[in-house]
């Protein structure tokens, strides 16, 4: 496998695609990082630059910010511990549009007294947007935390809201 890299100019700034290409089918979205995100990885000088690896991910977030796409069909090479891969597993499950406290997301993993590990857990999705962490707020419906930068996830949930709106 070849680890490929390609920038992908959005609406949020310059995302970050980092993926696993294999000899035959299509190559594995391993990251997607927003300008800024303090998890993010600088790019690896073994790394390959290859646009044409991310077409069809390039093209389903191009639907996306156009509103045309809620969900997203990739395939997918994502790593982390158990308990982060339940949590982003969860996060996939929060409709388009929609928000959910961190407490709520322990609650739905069998992990209801864990929000801050839930946090920790958000705060290191290595796939921004596609694994939407955005759509995961505080209590009382405050943002917190993104990597992104709160602005960034402000602006995700209004185009996701102005959508459902029409």
């Amino acid at each position: 496998m070849t680890t490929v890299y390609s920038l992908y100019p959005s609406p949020l700034g310059e995302l970050l695609l980092v993926g696993e290409r294999e000899a035959a089918g299509p190559t594995r979205l391993r990251g997607l990082y927003l300008p800024g995100d303090r998890h993010g990885p600088a790019i690896d000088p073994s790394w390959v630059e290859d646009g044409e690896a991310f077409a069809t991910i390039t093209a389903e977030l191009s639907a996306y910010f156009r509103g045309e796409r809620m969900t997203f069909d990739l395939p997918l090479d994502i790593r982390g511990t158990p308990f982060q891969r339940r949590v982003w597993a969860e996060l996939e499950r929060i409709p388009f549009g929609e928000t959910v406290p961190y407490a709520e997301v322990a609650r739905r993993i069998g992990r209801p007294g864990a929000a801050r590990a839930v946090g920790a857990a958000v705060g290191r999705n290595p796939l921004s947007i596609v694994v939407p962490c955005h759509r995961v707020i505080g209590t009382g419906g405050a943002l917190t935390g993104y990597g992104g930068g709160l602005d960034r996830k402000a602006r995700l949930l209004r185009h996701e809201r102005d959508v459902v709106a029409g």
